[in-house]
């Protein structure tokens, strides 16, 4: 086609939804501000743009860019090349390569857009509002120190000054990232809460302050303890804003670090660890578990763990670090739409549908599937089909990757019989929905059907939506309006969908995953 798609500096590859998709990247994109993790082939939470830059198919003044989906994979290599330096990430789920578009159309486009602001050769500075600080950091940050005998005074010292250098360049402010400091040592003592300081000079004076406390470095008994009781809103978390550990650690941790990176996890805390002097070949001995960052960050993927030789000379790695806990986008650990819903797809397999159209059907619950972080701990999906008579095709705790659920979906069998979906409304808020209840997540029905019920179901519906399930109706062909009305939850037009055609199903994905997203948000508000 001849169309591409404008988008901007910071659009991730998993954020396109075709195979191949040409793109437009916008001129003057802040090379510094990048995430870029491999090289040639690109993990899909890389900024397309920035992947673009970095294999040179387009220069910083913007252009077209096609860009084609590939499947995961192992070790993304970090490469620094055309003024980016992408980074390492053991693996991912998946991937996605840039090249220039054929199409001189395209190219024509491309330089229209990348003249319209004409590049200065400097960087726009954005005037930064002291008060309110940096609003592209929004996040709750711990540092987590090390007060332990490991480290020592002298080394204490140094690692005040570094925490200090990474909080003033986090641009603390009211509306940007707000912090707070634990010490880890024999007992873990919160030092200063969130709500205490919004300036970064308070900060910074507060840090210096601190006294070295001393002890085993009990870092799992220091982070269960902040994970819990930290970011209590007293305390002065803020709803809806990622809460991240960042956790100092020379040496090795004297305790077990794994159940503390669990129940952080739970909590929906991103724990990054800053490990410093990693433990020699003849320490290891003493070392109680050697894979100790792994089990403690929020994924071991590379991005959530940090190494520095040693205290001295570290002002280098204040800048890598500050722009980690600055991209939101990859704190997988938040409590966020795509990682903490349940979603209930009920399927119509009545005589009406078809094989053909069934095969439609199926394909639309993988395409909204897919948009979700789907595991133990995160987003889970169930699917029941229904005629006259009910069929549970998977629970919610039958599968805890998105690869099984897929394949799970992929495997429904088409029933055919007739259609009563107040019955089938019923029995899934019951059996389906009814051991989630007191779950962390939040309940989402989908509900499919291509014509008219034989029984009620306004009443069912009601009842689905006051055990707590938002109900989202999609109709095909013959589904009347006013079933489909009755079933969707408030405000009904927004939770109400039709189309003609089964072929249309394909263009209502990306409003249903926006409207479960914007009713958790406002859930959570």
């Amino acid at each position: 086609s001849l169309v591409s798609t404008a988008i901007t500096c910071f659009t991730r590859g998993l954020d396109l939804r075709k195979e191949t998709e040409d793109v437009l990247c916008p001129a003057n994109c802040p090379l510094w501000q990048f995430y870029v993790f491999g090289d040639g082939v690109y993990a899909s939470l890389s900024s397309v743009c920035g992947a673009a830059i970095h294999r040179g198919v387009i220069t910083n003044a913007g252009g077209a860019v096609r860009v084609q989906t590939l499947p995961g994979q192992e070790n993304y290599p970090a490469v620094n090349a055309n003024g980016i330096q992408s980074q390492v990430l053991t693996r991912w789920a998946s991937s996605f390569s840039v090249t220039r578009t054929k199409d001189t159309e395209l190219e024509a486009v491309g330089r229209s857009v990348s003249t319209a602001r004409p590049s200065t050769g400097k960087r726009p500075k954005k005037p930064l509002d002291k008060k309110a600080g940096n609003k592209d950091c929004k996040a709750d940050i711990a540092f987590l120190i090390d007060g332990s005998y490991n480290i020592g005074q002298r080394r204490f010292n140094l690692q005040k000054n570094f925490v200090g250098k990474v909080a003033v360049m986090l641009g603390i402010g009211t509306e940007g990232p707000h912090v707070g400091v634990v010490q880890a040592s024999e007992h873990p003592k919160i030092e200063f809460y969130l709500k205490n300081f919004t300036a970064a000079k308070e900060v910074l004076f507060a840090i210096k302050e601190l006294g070295f406390r001393g002890g085993n470095s009990n870092t799992g008994k220091a982070l269960k303890h902040t994970a819990q009781k930290f970011f209590s809103l007293e305390n002065g978390a803020r709803k809806g804003i990622p809460k991240i550990i960042v956790v100092f650690l020379d040496g090795w941790p004297s305790d077990d670090i794994e159940e503390a990176g669990i129940v952080a996890r739970e909590f929906g805390v991103n724990v990054f660890i800053v490990s410093v002097a990693k433990p020699t070949t003849e320490e290891l001995g003493m070392v109680q578990d050697i894979g100790f960052v792994d089990k403690a960050v929020c994924r071991n993927n590379g991005f959530f763990s940090y190494q520095m030789p040693t205290w001295f000379g570290t002002t280098k790695y204040v800048k890598p670090l500050v722009q980690k806990l600055c991209s939101h986008e990859q704190m997988l650990c938040s409590k966020t739409c795509y990682n903490s819903v349940n979603i209930g797809f009920l399927i119509d397999g009545s005589s009406s549908v078809g094989d053909s159209n069934f095969r439609l059907v199926l394909e639309f619950i993988s395409n909204v599937a897919k948009a979700f972080e789907i595991s133990d701990i995160g987003s889970k999906i169930a699917a029941v089909q229904f005629t006259y008579d009910q069929r549970t095709e998977f629970s919610f705790t039958d599968y805890t990757t998105k690869e099984k659920v897929l394949s799970a979906i992929r495997n429904i069998r088409y029933m055919s019989g007739g259609t009563a979906t107040g019955d089938a409304i019923s029995f899934t808020t019951r059996n389906v929905f009814g051991p989630m209840k007191d779950g962390p997540n939040k309940n989402f029905l989908v509900v499919l059907t291509d014509g008219q019920s034989y029984d009620d179901v306004r009443g069912p519906a009601a009842a689905a939506q006051k055990a707590g399930i938002t109900v989202f109706s999609v109709g095909v062909a013959w589904a009347p309006l006013d079933d489909l009305k009755d079933m969707a939850s408030a405000p009904r037009e927004s939770h109400t969908f039709f189309t003609r055609e089964f072929t249309g199903l394909e263009q209502m994905v990306p409003d249903i995953i926006r409207g479960i997203c914007k009713d958790f948000l406002d859930s959570k508000q």
